[in-house]
């Protein structure tokens, strides 16, 4: 079997262990009328479609090693995160009308389905290959700047849970720390983060295997094109919009990448 079999041959077998993982979740959490098994399910999801892959692979190379244990340390620490927080708020808003329509509900499962496959598309690419490739300057780079950008997320998620863990913040929109530089400092991250393991990958990537170039990009539409921006930025004008104080966070502070000009203020 030559490389490019063997590389859709493991494609076609994690798809369908991901959407077959979706689906499960799908009927078990629209039976219960339930969201807290989502974001558990997406990343115990990428988790074993790395572990998968790596058995898969007919070959183990340490930058497979490296990139696999990139994907698995996020998605671990991502899906305790987020079901560590549902548990403890008992909703997560994006469901509140999704949840109680089957279509509705289902399209969310689906499409978690799409962002799990193609963020980890090329790791799952590398996995695949047979010949290894000397690791350099990019794959250097891309793993820094994952490791940036995992460093960023985590910052910032810590901080606005110490900020809505305090009474005194009830009501109140989060404009310190990273959140000063950024309003959604937590998404510049995983967006650097998948844009560094789309790197370290490249130079393992022949022909239409760069079209794993839409894992990064997949991944910035998704974050502020539909549900991660655009819904929190609506939800802060409903609760926040007549704050002027609120107002000017929004006109002086970027809504992804943050000002550093702004440390200096």
């Amino acid at each position: 079997m030559n490389m490019a079999s063997a590389t859709l041959q493991l494609l076609k077998k994690a798809l369908l262990l991901d959407f077959g993982i979706q689906g499960a979740g799908f009927l078990v959490s629209a039976a219960l009328k339930t969201e807290k098994f989502y974001d558990l399910t997406g990343s115990g999801t990428v988790l074993l479609l790395t572990y998968k892959s790596l058995q898969w692979g007919s070959a183990k190379f340490p930058r497979q090693f490296i990139q696999s244990g990139c994907a698995a340390i996020w998605a671990t620490r991502l899906g305790l995160f987020l079901f560590t927080r549902i548990l403890a708020d008992g909703r997560d808003r994006r469901f509140n009308k999704i949840k109680e329509d089957p279509k509705r509900f289902f399209v969310a499962w689906f499409l978690q389905g799409v962002w799990v496959f193609t963020n980890i598309l090329p790791t799952l690419i590398q996995n695949s290959k047979s010949v290894d490739v000397p690791i350099g300057k990019k794959e250097y780079l891309g793993w820094s700047s994952w490791f940036v950008g995992f460093l960023i997320q985590i910052v910032a998620d810590h901080q606005k849970s110490v900020f809505r863990a305090n009474p005194a913040n009830a009501d109140k929109f989060i404009s310190t720390g990273l959140w000063r530089l950024s309003r959604h400092p937590n998404y510049f991250g995983e967006i650097l983060m998948w844009f560094g393991l789309y790197l370290s990958a490249f130079d393992t990537l022949k022909g239409y295997d760069h079209l794993a170039v839409i894992s990064p990009l997949f991944s910035t539409f998704i974050l502020t094109k539909v549900s991660g921006i655009p819904m929190l930025e609506k939800s802060g004008l409903r609760r926040w919009g007549s704050d002027p104080n609120y107002r000017k966070y929004l006109e002086e502070t970027p809504s992804l990448i943050p000002s550093l000009a702004k440390l200096f203020k």
